[in-house]
This record gives C-alpha cells, structure tokens and sequence, in this order.
C-alpha cells in the first residue's frame, strides 16, 4: 500500500479545489437561465469565476471544507484499520497544506484540535463488497448547509403547505419546504438528498448517501423518478434564488431514496447541500493503493472554465467605502446597493460573538466593518496569509449582534443569508447596515484581501480567530439597511407565498 497516502492527499485536495463536472454543468445552467442583471444573475457570475480561481490556484472553492465524510468500498481481507489510519493522517496533512480547514471542535471545551482529527472525525464509514478494488468516496459539506438539513415526521403541518400525510404527496410538501427554510443562508441553489422512511438516524445517513449520485443520473424507480423532476420544477419556481436574493435558480438537484419504515414512523430527512457540491471518489488498487480511476471526473479531460470574466463587471454605480465608516455614510445606503470596500476589516463568528458579550473587543469596532468569515489560513514566515476567506451563515450570530452593533459601534455587518428582527432593529436605532456576501466564493474574496495585520483571540482556533485584515475592492450587496428595510424578510414573504401555490398542484 505504498501509494495509499499519495492517493487520499490527492483525493482530498481535488475534492477540495475541483468541482465536479456534473456540478459545474448544473450551475453553468443555472446562470444560464437566470435573469440578467439580477442580484442572482451578478452572484451566479461571482461563483462561476471562484469555481475557476478554486481550480487554478488549487485552493478550497469554499473556506468551509465542513467534516470530511469518506465512504469506503473493501474487497474481502483487505485491512479496514490500515485504511483508516491512512485517512486520518492524509487529512491531517491535507489540512496542513490549507486543502482543509481546521475544522474539529472538541464539543465539552470548544477547543480546536488544528488538524481536523478528534473524536469521531473524520468521519469514515466500511462496507465490504465482492470487487477487487478499494473505493473510497469523499464528500465536503459545510456548516452552512448542514445546519439546513432537516427531518420531518408525518404526518406534520407544514407553513404554507399545510398538512402533509404519509404519501408521496406528503413527502412533496416536506421536500418543497425544505428547499424553503433554506433561503440563502444554504447557499443557493442548492442540492438535496432525501431519505423516505428508515429510522431518524440511518434516514440522515442514507439521505446523505444520495448525495454520492450524480445530478444528472435518473432514479431507477419510476415513482420517484417522477418526484425527482416535479421537485426540481417546482422549487425552482419558489423564486429563492441563488444566495437567496430571489431568481429562478433555487435548487439543481434532487435525488431521493426510500427504506422501510416502523409502523409508527414516517420520517423524511433530508440532507441538504450548497451549490458548492463538493464530492469526488477513486478507486485504488487494493495491494499498492495506487489511483486506478477516478470517480465523477476524467483527469484527462480539460477542466472547462466556467467565465470569460472575473465574475463582477462593474457598473460604475457602486459605492466606495473606506473603513472606518461613520454612521451618516451608512444612512445613505439603501437595500440592493453594491458597496466596495476597501481598507481594514475584522472578521468575527461565533466564539467571537460569544466573547464580546462578556468581555471588551480586542480591537476598537467603533465605525469597523465586522466580517462573519472562518477563513483558511497558512502561516509563511512571519506573515499569515489568506488561501481561503468566504463568508459564513450570519443568523447564527443572531442572539448576540444588536448588542455588538449597540456596545461597540460598528457599522457594517458581512455575511449570507442574513439576519433577524433585533440585528434589523439594532442596525436602524444605530444607524449600521448587514453586507450580503457571495457564499462559498471563498477565493474570490481571498483575492480581495491584500494582507494580514494580525490576529486576536487566537484561543479560540484559526476559524474562529478575530482576524485583522486589510482589502481592497471587498464587494457585497446591501440586504438590510438603516431604514427597517430587509431583503430577506420580503423574500421569505414572498416565497412563502409562491409556496402556498404550490400546495394542492
């Protein structure tokens, strides 16, 4: 097995860097038929082009490589532990190389393990089959869209859809608000696998297996075949749009399974997945470990790139914005304006938020730009530098931002998905607005970062660190601004509605 750890590093680094081409034919689609012009149609662009940067500087598409979950194939005798040593140790080096974020928590101290190997992570399932060969799939799922995952057990009444039986039009409805619950804080559009039946936890795990089918596969069973292609109509009629700015690209997958089921239980789970779709697998030759075939892709075939451009042509109606910003400059701007920044910023998720509701800032926020991002980062030298630096679900941080806002005087919020009722509130009383960022472009927001200028709070691990960044030309789009306005809420309220007129078609 003198290849086998070659093989998994490789493995990991293009699951990574390369989205599939079944993938990249599914979003070139769906920026196809979006409407131009739209704040879809200038996300979509984004995207496009940080599928190709992924690609060209080999680094990670989104900076949120998620759990690495590896399902591997053994011919009978071959040694399952040797296999998974070697996993673990490619991740480790994997992470090392800044292909993976550091990304296991410890769950009681919160602590960073820094190589992405703890307790149960990564995570590897075993099967045995009757083939010669190794395989061994890899898929990335980020936080963002794990969060969105959802099971329900029917029958359940569903907002806007009503009541949903123990059917196949029950298990429509769940789906159909799955995609709806998502909005943008999923990264849209995205891919869902779904699981009818089974037990709470093997349907997860089983939806999440449909995720290992390719977008453009067709379900052998004739009844879910056909649920397949209504889900995918339907959804994307839901007008969620890519990030949730509205359009007609919500979702650009859908593949389902059913088990059997307990009498009492009907649960439909359903994994869902952004538009990042990060899954490639090899088969390997089970004495040397040696990469025989890759799964998903021809390393043969050129990879296409998805744009001419660099994914957001300018108008010349964006607006400069030069930190530190002052409360009558953020008055001024108004939902659906583009604004680029240029100058410092601090990044800042979870722990950080946590902190700051106990402890002073590390750094003054008065008129700062706050940045929801986990970003990848390699320390060369002295200097720390950014390979990956995406933004990350904002409404997490729900609980704790009008009081950042409020405390300590920032003024311009950056994430996805947006935010609730009090950040809204708070961002009017103060006079601060919520920047929408493009999910998962995570290299395409690397290329806005011109360096690092330090870090705080280093405890808490390199994603959730309070990064000291200095950018240039950092474009994001107002969704909420200082006047009560908030594109999220009025999208949520018309999807809603679009959803409720799907409810008896």
């Amino acid at each position: 097995m003198q290849f086998l750890s070659t093989s998994l590093i490789e493995l990991i680094t293009q699951t990574s860097t390369n989205l599939p081409p079944d993938v990249r034919q599914a979003m070139g689609i769906a920026a196809a038929v979006e409407t131009p012009a739209t704040q879809s149609s200038q996300a979509l662009n984004v995207i496009l082009s940080n599928i190709d940067m992924a690609n060209d500087d080999e680094g990670p598409i989104c900076q949120d490589t998620g759990m690495p979950t590896f399902q591997v194939h053994t011919p009978v005798g071959v040694n399952q532990i040797t296999i998974k040593k070697a996993i673990r140790a490619a991740v480790a080096e994997a992470t090392r190389r800044g292909k993976l974020r550091p990304n296991s928590v410890d769950s009681i101290t919160g602590e960073n393990s820094g190589d992405n190997l703890g307790e149960e992570t990564p995570v590897i399932h075993f099967e045995q089959w009757e083939e010669d060969e190794i395989e061994i799939s890899l898929i990335l799922k980020g936080g963002g869209c794990e969060n969105k995952n959802i099971q329900y057990s029917l029958p359940a009444n569903l907002d806007h859809l009503g009541r949903a039986d123990r059917n196949l039009e029950g298990v429509r409805k769940c789906i159909l608000h799955a995609v709806w619950q998502a909005q943008g804080q999923g990264c849209a559009p995205g891919a869902l696998g779904v699981c009818i039946g089974s037990d709470r936890a093997h349907g997860y795990a089983l939806a999440k297996n449909q995720l290992l089918r390719t977008l453009d596969d067709t379900n052998p069973h004739p009844d879910l075949a056909r649920l397949e292609a209504e889900i995918m109509d339907e959804a994307n009629r839901l007008g969620v749009g890519a990030m949730g700015f509205g359009g007609k690209a919500s979702v650009i997958g859908c593949k389902i399974m059913a088990a059997n089921r307990l009498p009492a239980s009907f649960f439909v789970s359903v994994a869902y997945e952004c538009w990042a779709f990060r899954r490639l697998g090899v088969r390997l030759d089970a004495t040397s470990g040696a990469i025989a075939k890759w799964l998903y892709r021809d390393p043969e075939r050129p990879v296409e790139r998805m744009t001419k451009g660099e994914g957001f042509a300018l108008s010349g109606r964006e607006v400069i914005l030069n930190p530190p910003l002052t409360e009558a400059q953020m008055r001024a701007l108004k939902v659906g304006d583009v604004v680029l920044i240029s100058g410092e910023m601090f990044t800042g998720r979870d722990a950080v938020h946590a902190h700051l509701m106990k402890n002073p800032p590390p750094v003054d926020l008065n008129g700062a730009v706050l940045y929801h991002c986990g970003p990848v980062m390699l320390k060369q030298g002295d200097q720390w530098v950014v390979k990956a630096a995406g933004p990350t679900t904002s409404i997490r941080e729900e609980p704790y931002q009008a009081d950042v806002i409020r405390n300590y005087g920032v003024r311009a919020v950056i994430g996805k998905g947006g935010m609730g009722p009090r950040t809204l509130a708070a961002l009017k009383e103060c006079g601060a607005v919520y920047l929408n960022g493009i999910g998962g472009a995570a290299q395409y927001y690397a290329r806005a970062v011109e360096r690092v200028l330090g870090v705080n709070l280093m405890e808490f691990g390199i994603p959730e660190a309070m990064w000291h960044l200095k950018v240039n030309n950092f474009m994001a789009i107002v969704t909420m601004d200082a006047h009560g306005n908030s594109l999220h809420a009025d999208l949520e309220k018309s999807t809603g509605e679009a959803l409720k007129a799907l409810q008896t078609v």
